[in-house]
């Protein structure tokens, strides 16, 4: 059964509506274009069926107006007599196909049946390229690979096998840019799961007021523009893995929901009243200190330790910089293959320059500097001019990049902000949630920089 919305200014509306009816659609009438568009914001159809000629939006206008707000909405239009012109204009304005009401007996019926069935196998074609698009990520280029010689990263990779082995829950901790969405492909694609999809949710992309739907799916008419059921993230991953990254980004009320999948296994849509399983194994990631936002208030405890079952932590670039030439040589063939350059080798002077960058931004930032240096350096050869490093000053700390240069009005700019975040400390007492809000910024970036300035701890 679907959901029909039938446009008419004449009392003719109601006998469509009925004939429509009688076909086992659920069916409403509007007397105007601008009464359908409120009905539609506030439930949402599947099918408007409107005539043309109507007083203030005519049936062209109404075409428009629903393509425009309601693009998963098909229309049809109804005319008193037909014109090659004006069932053309219909068309190139989003209508699906255009009625003359001298047929509209015999015709109205067979033309709704195609567009249902129409709309039907669009829905069904749509579903199945969301979820082919998660599986194909795990049969496709396997983009950064984790490279790397070091004792550290010889760390993860056992960690990564001694894990992958079990079916537990895993935070990965590091900052951005150190590879953990990597880390967790390498896990799911080294377990028992990886036949099945995994599918990546980026938590701190999300907003607040979609974030429950995006994870857990929506049935239709649940919310103003639920126009259909949506699967969630948890319902496409099942028989695999979700990796949940930013995790300390999710909000208080949703954390409720992802506690029951740990604890239950089992979620319902937004809206729905039928509850499903979770065969899904879950990983997450962050960049945040979760146990300081627990003591914050910020983060539930009992989602932090049934997150926390295996925790793993990787090192930033600048604690293993014994990897950085076989990084770069593996970016370097990489771009260069991508856009067809021909290789660049650097010079001893420019790889010393590498290895002596801090990296604030870690493998994520190697990957930019090479790329925007195989493109913009001339010739086969790349000189330590030729790289695009920041010259800005890492922060206090025994890492010390091994070039002088720095920007002094950029240290002074951050100067400034460390002062004024330890007088928002002061004035908030040392409560970070009321120092953020002081200072007019998130929680999570207050923690950066509270990192970032060395004033995270006491």
């Amino acid at each position: 059964m679907s959901r029909i919305l039938v446009v008419d200014d004449d009392e003719m509306r109601h006998a469509v509506a009925e004939r429509v009816r009688r076909m086992g659609h659920e069916t409403s009438a509007a007397a105007s274009g601008t009464e359908a568009l409120k009905l539609l914001r506030a439930q949402g159809y599947d099918l408007v069926i409107t005539d043309y000629r109507m007083d203030g939006m005519n049936g062209l206008e109404v075409v428009e107006a629903v393509k425009a707000e309601f693009p998963d909405t098909d229309v049809m239009v109804l005319t008193a007599v037909g014109t090659i012109g004006l069932a053309v204009e219909a068309m190139r304005r989003g209508a699906i196909d255009f009625v003359e009401k001298s047929n509209l007996a015999e015709v109205l019926p067979i033309k709704v049946g195609k567009a249902i069935e129409h709309r039907l196998a669009r829905l069904a074609r749509e579903r199945l390229e969301e979820e082919n698009r998660y599986l194909r990520e795990e049969i496709g280029d396997r983009y950064g690979e984790i490279v790397g010689r070091s004792a550290r990263i010889y760390e993860v990779l056992a960690m990564v096998e001694k894990v992958a082995a079990t079916d537990s829950s895993v935070l990965i901790y590091g900052e951005s840019g150190t590879g953990k969405e990597l880390v967790a492909r390498a896990i799911h694609s080294q377990s028992g799961r990886h036949g099945g999809p995994f599918v990546k949710v980026n938590c701190g992309a999300l907003p607040r007021d979609l974030v429950e739907s995006e994870l857990f799916g929506h049935e239709r008419g649940s919310f103003t523009g639920a126009v259909r059921q949506k699967k969630g993230k948890f319902e496409l991953a099942q028989g695999g893995t979700i990796f949940l990254d930013e995790i300390g980004d999710v909000p208080l009320d949703v954390q409720v929901k992802l506690l029951r999948v740990l604890q239950e296994r089992e979620f319902d849509r937004v809206g729905g009243e039928k509850t499903l399983s979770a065969e899904v194994r879950v990983v997450a990631a962050t960049n945040q200190p979760l146990r300081e936002m627990v003591k914050e208030g910020n983060f539930r405890e009992d989602l932090y330790y049934r997150l926390e079952v295996i925790p793993m932590r990787l090192p930033p670039l600048r604690e293993r910089k014994e990897d950085i030439p076989e990084l770069v040589e593996h970016f370097v063939r990489k771009k260069c293959r991508e856009m067809n350059l021909p290789f660049k080798r650097l010079t001893p002077e420019a790889m010393h320059a590498l290895e002596g960058y801090w990296w604030p931004g870690n493998v994520r930032e190697l990957e930019n500097v090479i790329e925007r240096t195989v493109v913009l350096a001339d010739g086969e050869e790349v000189g330590a001019h030729d790289l695009p490093l920041d010259t800005e000053e890492p922060p206090a700390g025994p890492t010390e990049p091994s070039h002088p240069g720095a920007s002094s009005l950029k240290r002074d700019l951050e100067l400034q902000e460390r002062e004024r975040i330890v007088r928002a400390m002061e004035q908030a007492r040392g409560v970070k949630t009321h120092a953020a809000e002081l200072l007019g910024i998130k929680t999570s970036a207050l923690y950066y920089k509270l990192d970032k300035y060395g004033l995270g701890k006491p």
